[in-house]
């Protein structure tokens, strides 16, 4: 491998090097592990996809081995945790100018050590004009692939697995991207490939689809004549410079925003004097594209010429796409194509034309990744043997680079970013992705409460708090893993990765969507993961968890001591106060680091007192003296006092009511969130000291799941395939999501098919006051489905 990395690396390393800013190794990630390669080569652009397994560290509990043993000792932990090396696929997909091409392909061949295949798949126009010069580097041969099977390969796939991957354009908003929530009933759509030409698709299932139309008019159309025009006519000047053609697309496009097509177009007011009231037109229209050409003794400036050439393009594209949408009686227009290339005075223009044409009905929508769809595609039909499509994939914040904004007034040159470098990672997810069964209407779902990227005031805020807990985070990383001689290093390096997502969020907040709490908790997670931290509050909650165990069986006998009704209001306050516990809340975690002994007692006392900020008690206690819920779906939160004092004891009277559980917890680490594998040696644990939810378990009364997340937050859209299929089975009729991150930030508008319980406790003091409430206000939310 050593001999591999050095031959003939000095030429191609150094020219990759001296071209952009990032490191090639941080552009070319994990090469030495690719299996898997495929190239979408267009006329300025190449977009590379390689699949890679990815080897990272990850927390593993287990129970002791109590064999022989007559008694455990009194203060032994309930489970140890050894940190073990886990397998991972990732697909990896760059973007970059063409002129780099050979570079990359040297670095590439120079890093690359194995590959499963010895083909490289190939689509678009460069393919052939690059093949030679592929197979000699890369020493693979190129498979050619279908362009359109592959766009629309690569589409399908961004619009399932990339929740907010599909933006609206909004001319005179602030940011101008109004992202769709996607759900996995993505079919059928119309696909409108704007490159040289135009070809309309419709789109009707994952391998059907058929091409509708087109036209000859399109970006080639906009590129040619533009540079014919701005080659013949001269700007308006005493001594106008020398002529000179244009010969880059964004140059072209940086002319037309700075245009006045109005001085080249005739508008219906200048047929009209005005409006015309008759056919209902506004006197700003354009009545003919160029008009005042044709009669006007004067010379037009390049802008105008180009921004006039590109509204008459736009403008019939748009009206030919509405005309198809309408035809097959679809609503949903994606757009891509070179044309589009995230530039927003060309979406701003097909927008309105679209807008224009079908009276609002339909709708144009833009990719954030449309780039990568024909390698994407590429990938997907030379691994179709592996069948990458039965598996969810998940975006990997901390390795893609986010949409960034490209206004107007940027020239091409401020366009590039990254040294013209572009990259988006997706990790293979363990289990499939589906809806809750329980979602009243999966399509309008949308899991976050607030959108940061709309309100200003919260975002500023957020972004800060996140910011100012930082330094915690590094603390608590590197003190999970006291016996690593380069635990401190690997956190400052998380340290900065995070915080340059952090400055990059605050300039572009729909860099990587809607930007949300949410999508902050769980960029922090994917950085932490990045640099091997994979659960820093693994120690913190083994201890918690113990010290919770020692408490259980005094608490269910206080609690068994009350009469009912004086009972299941002490339960609920017990789910309460065990959701105070909280490590990712700066008012918590300042409590416990300077109290060791505070504890579920303590937290009660912290509580607010009744009537809470939002109390439907008096509602669940009259529903509790009606018949049984057949089966209640309960999220749970945190570790320790959380899972064990607060949630186990009201689990266990749900089960002495004749209710069945199912209890849900996150698949994967995520702060101090109690993990399925924790939850199962806990629940071991638990049914040992108490003989009702050992029976429970004994005749699956009780079962314990994951939910596919290794988030803070919850997404009721992406959960495991098995989780969503035993809720049919048991006939779940009752959701209880209890902490701020699943039941406040997310889901807290989220309408349920079945009755709901939503509580937590607000432990952020900014937040409590936007509730108009106080830090530990309590939100006790039980909603009842309308008939």
């Amino acid at each position: 491998m050593a001999e591999c990395g050095a031959s003939g690396s000095g030429s191609s390393g150094d020219s990759l090097d001296k071209s952009i800013t990032l490191p090639p190794d941080e552009i070319f990630r994990n090469l030495e592990n690719a299996k898997r390669f495929a190239i979408d080569i267009g006329g300025s652009l190449t977009k590379l996809a390689y699949y890679s397994t990815v080897q990272h560290k990850v927390a593993k509990v287990r129970s002791f081995d109590h064999s022989g043993k007559d008694t455990e000792r009194e203060h032994e932990p309930p489970y140890e945790i050894s940190v073990q090396e886990e397998i991972t696929a990732r697909l990896h997909f760059i973007k970059f100018e063409n002129t780099y091409i050979e570079a990359c392909l040297d670095f590439i061949k120079d890093h690359l050590v194995n590959t499963e295949t010895k083909v490289i798949q190939a689509t678009g126009g460069g393919a052939y004009k690059f093949k030679d010069l592929i197979e000699e580097k890369l020493r693979l041969k190129v498979d050619k692939e279908d362009v359109m099977t592959c766009l629309i390969k690569g589409c399908n796939f961004v619009l399932k697995n990339i929740p907010h991957e599909a933006f609206v354009y909004q001319k005179d908003s602030d940011p101008e991207f109004r992202f769709q929530t996607n759900h996995p009933h993505i079919f059928p759509y119309l696909l409108v490939n704007i490159g040289s030409g135009v070809s309309i698709v419709k789109v009707e299932t994952e391998d059907r689809f058929e091409w509708v139309g087109g036209s000859s008019i399109g970006g080639g159309t906009f590129w040619g004549l533009g540079a014919l025009l701005t080659k013949t006519k001269q700007l308006l000047a005493p001594h106008p410079p020398p002529r000179r053609v244009l010969q880059k697309f964004d140059e072209l496009l940086h002319l037309a925003s700075r245009g006045q097509h109005s001085n080249v177009d005739m508008l219906v007011r200048d047929v009209y004097g005005g409006a015309h009231q008759t056919l209902g037109l506004s006197g700003n229209l354009i009545a003919s594209s160029f008009g005042k050409s044709a009669t006007a003794d004067q010379e037009f400036s390049k802008e105008d010429m180009a921004k006039s050439l590109l509204h008459m393009i736009s403008n019939d594209i748009g009206q030919l796409a509405c005309l198809h949408a309408r035809l097959h009686s679809l609503d949903r227009v994606y757009f891509g194509g070179f044309f589009i290339r995230g530039h927003p005075v060309t979406m701003r223009t097909i927008t309105y034309s679209i807008n224009f044409f079908s009276k609002g009905e339909v709708q144009a929508l833009f990719l954030r990744h449309e780039g990568y769809l024909g390698a994407i595609g590429a990938f997907l039909k030379g691994a179709e043997q592996d069948n990458p499509n039965q598996y969810s994939w998940g975006e990997n914040y901390a390795g893609s680079s986010g949409l960034m904004s490209a206004s107007p007034e940027l020239g091409p040159a401020q366009r590039a970013r990254s040294g013209t470098f572009d990259l988006l990672e997706m990790d293979r997810l363990e289990r499939p992705l589906v809806d809750l069964p329980l979602l009243l209407d999966p399509p309008s779902y949308v899991p976050d409460t607030v959108d940061l990227t709309d309100d200003a005031l919260a975002r500023k805020y957020w972004l800060t708090c996140f910011e100012e807990a930082l330094d915690g985070v590094v603390k608590r990383a590197v003190a999970s893993q006291p016996d690593s001689v380069d635990a401190a290093e690997r956190a400052e390096k998380f340290r900065q990765k995070y915080w340059n997502k952090l400055q990059t969020l605050r300039q572009q907040p729909f860099a990587y969507g809607t930007l949300t709490v949410r999508s902050l908790l769980d960029t922090r997670e994917h950085c932490l993961n990045e640099f091997n931290f994979p659960d820093p509050y693994s120690k913190v909650k083994q201890r918690e968890n113990g010290v919770a165990l020692r408490c259980f069986p005094g608490v269910v006998r206080s609690l068994d001591a009350l009469g009912w009704e004086e009972r299941q209001l002490a339960l609920v306050k017990g789910l309460l106060a065990g959701n105070v516990f909280d490590w990712g809340a700066k008012a918590v975690s300042a409590v416990l680091e300077s109290d060791p002994y505070f504890g579920f007692e303590e937290a009660k006392r912290k509580l607010q007192e009744r009537p809470w900020l939002v109390d439907s008690y008096s509602e669940w206690l009259q529903r509790l003296k009606g018949p049984p819920h057949k089966c209640a779906l309960i999220f749970a939160d945190n570790s320790g006092i959380d899972i064990i004092l607060g949630v186990f004891p009201f689990v266990r009277e749900l089960l002495l009511r004749g209710t069945e559980v199912i209890l849900a917890c996150n698949s994967g680490p995520a702060l101090n969130d109690v993990t399925h594998s924790e939850s199962l040696i806990v629940a071991e644990r638990i049914a040992g000291m108490d003989p009702v939810v050992h029976s429970a378990l004994q005749e699956e009364r009780l079962l314990l799941v994951q939910t596919g997340s290794s988030s803070p937050c919850l997404d009721l859209s992406r959960l495991d395939k098995g989780l969503a299929a035993l809720v049919r089975e048991r006939g779940a009729d009752l959701v209880v999501i209890e902490g701020m991150g699943r039941a406040v930030h997310t889901n807290y508008h989220a309408a349920l098919r079945c009755e709901s319980l939503k509580l937590a406790v607000i432990k952020n003091a900014w937040l409590a006051e936007r509730l108009g409430g106080r830090l530990f206000s309590v939100i006790f939310k039980y909603e009842v489905p309308a008939e």
